[in-house]
């Protein structure tokens, strides 16, 4: 194991099974997209798994739940963080997961409920 690497499982939601264990050299938070053995999946949560040795609990491992997705095409930096389409639009979510109420599957360039936010 490398020292900056994190033992990381990987659980698909549904239907439930473990995908397997990588060694990532980054932290994946919810929202985040990662590929395994050539899909790709959304990350929906993270669970941190601790082991009390020597007196003290030390981060044993990650899991992460995923869901199969396709990484999207349309997402803007808002706030120090990435969201999917487009943030001008008034009906934009600003969240790392759905996009708006309106069009969620997208995208955003030819929808026609398209309004700038003020």
């Amino acid at each position: 194991m490398e020292p900056n690497s994190l033992p990381t499982e990987v659980i698909l939601t549904h239907p439930r099974q473990t995908l397997g264990n990588l060694e990532l050299d980054w932290t994946p938070q919810p929202g985040n997209y990662l590929d395994v053995q050539g899909k790709t999946y959304a990350v929906l949560e993270r669970r941190h798994r601790y082991q009390y040795k020597a007196g003290r609990y030390r981060l044993q491992k990650i899991a992460i739940y995923v869901q199969s997705a396709q990484r999207p095409t349309e997402s803007s930096f808002v706030g120090g963080r990435w969201v999917l389409g487009d943030a001008n639009c008034r009906f934009n979510a600003q969240l790392e997961l759905i996009r708006c109420a309106v069009n969620p599957d997208g995208p955003c360039e030819s929808c026609r409920f398209f309004e700038t936010a003020e």
